[in-house]
């Protein structure tokens, strides 16, 4: 039986997941352990935390680890460990394609990297066969295009946001700057000075270009869709799986989804590169004969506290607190966030992707006045227009959106059917909000959003990653304290634990 560890995350964000037998048992990130934000790997050593985290919670140790599985070109393992070398962007194909449920596919890899950006492959049962690739694609571009907003660390991140709360009614000047000729991407010489000049006309009275911004980035994501027409023509398939850094951005999966050119699209848990820790260990077992997984990858594979853990800790830090039966706890959370407070989340085994799912989460009421104030101002400590995604039960979400697709790690953006219920968590401009369709897999958080709207009658919940400022999300019931007396938090939950100030 393999036991492969794939590792991943060269330059930040580093990742490990082992998969045992062609199965997933575990993935954690690095960062969540050492409390060091988006760290990556040191060369020519293991990141021995996530690696010990990961083969404990699979009930393997290190002597157990048939290889370690690796799909960037810079990354350095110790030489006395077993080593498979993948390719990168097959890798990343692997993660969307075989952490899906679907027997074949067509794929669609879009990332910055040194031997190409942009590729596309077709998939069925284990086997990826890549049909063609660009040397240059939208990641790049997109990047690019963000530098020019003056956005600094994570500026990717701040164009869409940006973009979020604009209307894109001037992507029309952009037509001769990118254009889709003969499946090629094409950018013009003059574009950062046609961009630039956008950003100075467009320029608020509080500094922002959100107009230039929307522009931009409905350009490309109109170039991306008409890639998207000619993989369906050319390879026939009726599923897109996607993969890449791209897809970080939900405006891009969201446009994709909802124009209907691919009857299905998947994209995966972490589609940047630590999602490769996961892609790539199932690459390799697959193509050594081991069957490939049968149904989507959990995106709660991380460490889990029981009672006792958690008790242990309260106690040693000598704090007050009340331990109710389930009931008890999902009626004092919904009182809380009914009052307007917010409250720190801790249930299950912890995410392993980039975004809280309702294992390690804050949440608030987003009919409460001052929500985004509260989020933005207190606790991320970022601009008051920024936005937060929310989370419904998958069954009632299209009461309350147009919903184009389940989103059950908040890979999809929908728009409300009554914008007024939800106008204190979407900034001014907004039309649309990231969303969460939450499934019974999270017992406690889908019963809590099941008691909110029984007693509120909205049954949405405003969900963000559960952290401080430049700080990673909370892995152990010790995180969560410490965050939660560093913060402007007003209750945590700890399974059956409810803390108050």
């Amino acid at each position: 039986m393999p036991n492969l560890v794939g590792i991943s995350g060269a330059k930040r964000n580093a990742c490990v997941a082992v998969a045992v037998d062609g199965h997933i048992r575990a993935a954690c990130e690095q960062e969540r352990l050492t409390r060091v934000r988006a760290v990556g790997l040191q060369p020519g050593r293991l990141p021995t935390e996530a690696v010990h985290q990961v083969l404990a919670l699979a009930e393997r140790g290190q002597q157990h680890v048939t290889g370690y599985v690796i799909a960037e070109p810079n990354v350095q393992l110790p030489e006395d460990v077993p080593t498979v070398v993948v390719d990168h962007h097959q890798a990343h194909a692997a993660t969307s394609f075989l952490t899906s449920s679907f027997e074949r596919a067509a794929v669609l890899v879009c990332d910055s990297h040194a031997d190409r950006e942009l590729s596309v492959w077709s998939a069925v049962g284990t086997a990826l066969r890549e049909q063609w690739s660009w040397s240059r694609a939208f990641a790049t571009l997109y990047s690019q295009c963000a530098e020019l907003f003056q956005g600094g660390d994570g500026q990717e991140h701040r164009l869409e946001a940006l973009a979020h709360l604009g209307r894109g009614e001037r992507a029309e000047e952009l037509r001769n700057d990118f254009r889709y000729v003969d499946g090629t991407l094409q950018v013009d010489a003059a574009w950062r000075a046609d961009i630039d000049r956008m950003i100075q006309r467009d320029r608020r009275p509080n500094g922002q270009a959100t107009d230039a911004a929307s522009a931009v980035q409905r350009r490309i994501g109109e170039l991306l869709l008409e890639l998207v027409a000619d993989i369906r023509r050319s390879l026939g398939h009726d599923t897109l799986c996607v993969g890449g850094g791209l897809f970080y951005n939900t405006y891009f999966t969201t446009l994709i989804r909802a124009s209907g050119i691919f009857d299905h699209v998947f994209v995966p848990i972490n589609p940047g590169n630590a999602g490769l820790a996961v892609g790539a260990p199932l690459m390799v077992a697959g193509r050594d004969g081991y069957a490939r997984v049968s149904q989507n990858v959990s995106p709660f594979l991380g460490p889990e506290y029981d009672s006792n853990a958690i008790k242990a800790e309260l106690d040693g830090c000598k704090l007050s607190y009340a331990f109710l039966k389930e009931n008890d706890v999902i009626n004092a959370t919904v009182e809380a966030l009914s009052r307007g407070q917010l409250v720190g989340w801790f249930q299950g085994r912890m995410e392993w992707g980039h975004r809280s799912l309702g294992h390690r989460s804050i949440l608030a009421d987003p009919t409460s006045p001052y929500v985004l104030d509260n989020l933005n101002s207190f606790l991320r400590k970022r601009e008051r227009w920024r936005s937060f995604g929310v989370s419904v039960c998958g069954e009632d979400v299209d009461d309350y959106f147009w919903a184009p697709a389940s989103s059950p790690w908040m890979q999809y953006e929908y728009s409300p059917r009554d914008p007024e219920q939800l106008r204190h968590v979407m900034p001014p401009g907004a039309s649309s909000i990231r969303v969460q369709t939450v499934t019974s897999e999270s017992r406690m958080f889908w019963k809590l959003h099941q008691g909110m709207e029984q007693a509120t009658g909205n049954g949405v919940l405003v969900n963000t990653s559960f952290n401080s400022f430049r700080e990673p999300i909370v892995c152990s019931p010790r995180d969560a304290v410490r965050v939660f007396y560093g913060t402007g938090l007003d209750m945590l939950v700890l399974g059956g634990f409810v803390l108050r100030k």
